[in-house]
């Protein structure tokens, strides 16, 4: 059971499900590496599936305004953050809509900058397009990670393209203060930078952080920014499939309205349907996930100063990933190697991400199982 109004099946329920997380590691293994939770569909969203289904409503997506609708009204309510319907695309996920968008921003050879540690995908997708990829890590001081500007400017101005940011930032959970929105835009006016902004974990920004939307920071962000969001980590709806990109500005939008006329159609039917629902009546669903995901941070802060006190771990200002540095436990540069073998958890490796000695624990499940989590890592150690 999670904490509040949100019961978790137990592990047997669990196991029965197919996706990737339950399907990746034997029935031995706690899988906490796929960015997927064990929460339960939002009723709301779960109806408009079931209806669906009824009615055989398994086709091509439609061409109406109803996501755009969805997207806009959710941004407003929470956010205070405006958006023009005009300028929202559909298309299949992030990561589809960030390469699509990449293609027709750069030119093969051309340099993208990212900031390790990043979710792991973003250097696939700039090799994707036939880009280089360009460091500048994350700084990180006594008050927790920060985009390193002065780095960040060194970059642009060595002839970058492009900026992919992470925004909610993955897997470190930092939510970026608004200055230091305010500044990236700056820079990327300066030195003509489009920025990328992945929001997707925008909704699940938890109590002490307020989330700003890269676009609404100034005129500078619209120049140069494009925003793709989705309700596929917030409500859990990763396999379905549906995903926008927004812009707010004539110069972004134009390289948007280059993309394939046929992206609607490549994306999922019930993935809008389950997003329209999710955005439009999943608030209170939400926020009982957001109750449960700040118990599971402070929860894993606790067992870990307790049971694991060599690792370090800084509670995420977002989301259901924790980062935690094992490298005073002697356990190599891939410690999730060593605890999968050991004590036979699934996290994900911190190497990928840009950080050896680390791991991403997925902690969007209930409090017993993060805590058998840890206990078997602890015992291991």
């Amino acid at each position: 059971m999670g904490p509040g109004k949100l019961p978790i099946d137990p592990l047997p329920e669990l196991r029965k499900r197919r996706s990737a997380k339950w399907r990746t590691f034997p029935d031995d293994v706690l899988p906490l590496p796929v960015a997927e939770m064990d929460v339960p569909l939002a009723a709301p969203v779960a109806e408009v599936l079931r209806e669906a289904i009824d009615r055989s409503d398994t086709g091509y997506a439609a061409p109406t305004g109803d996501l755009a609708d969805a997207v806009s009204g959710y941004a407003l309510r929470t956010w205070d953050w405006k958006i023009d319907t005009d300028h929202v695309r559909t298309v299949a996920d992030v990561g589809i809509g960030i390469v699509e968008t990449l293609r027709r921003v750069v030119s093969p050879g051309d340099r993208v900058v990212i900031s390790p540690p990043v979710y792991e995908p973003f250097s696939w997708w700039i090799r994707e397009v036939g880009a280089h990829t360009v460091e500048v890590p994350l700084a990180e001081g006594p008050r927790g990670w920060r985009l390193d500007l002065d780095a960040l400017e060194r970059a642009f101005a060595a002839d970058a393209t492009a900026y992919l940011l992470c925004s909610p930032h993955n897997p470190v959970g930092l939510v970026h203060p608004r200055e230091d929105l305010v500044a990236l835009a700056e820079l990327a006016d300066k030195y003509g930078v489009y920025v990328l902004a992945d929001e997707i974990h925008a909704p699940l920004v938890l109590p002490g952080a307020g989330f700003v939307p890269f676009l609404s920071v100034s005129d500078a962000a619209r120049r140069w920014g494009f925003s793709f969001l989705s309700a596929s980590k917030g409500w859990n709806l990763a396999g379905l499939k549906a995903a926008t990109v927004v812009t707010a500005d004539p110069a972004p939008r134009r390289y948007v309205d280059r993309l394939s006329p046929h992206s609607l159609y490549r994306t999922g039917h019930l993935g809008v349907l389950a997003t329209i629902a999710a955005f439009n009546e999943g608030d209170q669903w939400l926020a009982d996930v957001l109750d449960l995901l700040d118990h599971n941070r402070r929860l894993l802060d606790d067992l870990l100063v307790e049971l694991l006190p060599a690792a370090r771990y800084r509670q995420p200002q977002a989301g259901f990933l924790a980062w935690i540095d094992f490298g005073a436990l002697g356990w190599g540069d891939d410690p999730a190697e060593h605890i999968l073998n050991t004590a036979r958890v699934a996290l994900n490796s911190g190497h990928r991400y840009g950080g050896a000695g680390f791991a991403r624990l997925n902690f969007g499940c209930s409090p017993e199982t993060l805590t058998e989590a840890i206990t078997r890592i602890a015992a291991a150690a």
